[in-house]
């Protein structure tokens, strides 16, 4: 009797620490050979980016005010542009040279590039000028179940949420692949989404692609959460059945 209830505990052990495939591999439902259009998102600024502006026009003399004058003495670096970049406030504006105030947030970097290019004509400073605006310090956090969970920069103005997991290294095999949840702030509004990555069907979404300051969550399995109490080895489990079964056997004999 008591063997059998020492195997049983033990088999029932390894069965609830045991994760399945269908737990395990990601878009299960994509098929050989399938195809599916992708659609590029423009970069929308937010409270507290940093925007790198140039201004280039046929008479280059004419938009050289307008453009950050990079006064390092060493080498020129993406942190030295966010130093002297335009930082969007708490209003939502940056001060651009003769321009002065500008609200730029919510807008995203091609409707920027329009709107200073648009003012720059109005007000006779530049004739037909083109304008270029990027984002310079897009960031995303990914947390959790991920082999090097921290806070990764991206210059790219697309990255998808597959890229941003794979800058942590990966789920690891205790991450639950089916709840992944998404934190995203938008114009003061923040949005949680739960992804499931054993599934292709939000590839489609407004969520496969990583918008700056996304956070990510990949929460722990059931074994993991159970192994971080008391029961945090094999070791310590058959140690505490062992110890329950001497007590037994003393207590009847």
């Amino acid at each position: 009797m008591i063997k059998k209830l020492l195997l049983f505990m033990i088999v029932s052990f390894f069965a609830v620490s045991c994760a399945s495939k269908k737990d395990i591999l990601y878009y299960q439902d994509i098929q050989n050979n399938s195809q599916s259009p992708i659609s590029y998102l423009s970069s929308n600024v937010q409270i507290n980016d940093i925007l790198y502006i140039k201004v280039s026009a046929v008479v280059q003399e004419s938009a050289d005010p307008f453009n950050i004058q990079i006064t390092s003495m060493g080498n020129v670096n993406i942190e030295t542009y966010k130093i002297q970049g335009y930082l969007v406030s708490q209003e939502g504006n940056i001060m651009f040279p003769l321009l002065g105030k500008i609200n730029v947030v919510g807008k995203s970097t091609e409707e920027v590039q329009e709107l200073l290019a648009k003012m720059l004509t109005d007000y006779g400073y530049i004739k037909d000028p083109t304008v270029s605006v990027r984002i310079i310090n897009s960031k995303v956090t990914v947390l959790g179940e991920v082999r090097a969970p921290g806070t990764y920069s991206f210059d790219e103005q697309n990255i998808s949420l597959n890229q941003a997991i794979g800058f942590a290294g990966d789920l690891t095999i205790n991450g639950v692949r089916k709840d992944v949840l998404l934190i995203r702030e938008v114009n003061g509004v923040r949005t949680y989404i739960h992804l499931d990555l054993t599934s292709s069907n939000w590839f489609n979404s407004p969520y496969y692609y990583v918008k700056q300051n996304d956070i990510i969550i990949v929460n722990p399995n059931g074994p993991k959460v159970m192994s971080s109490g008391y029961l945090n080895s094999i070791g310590t489990t058959l140690g505490i059945i062992s110890f329950g079964l001497t007590i037994y056997l003393l207590l009847k004999n």
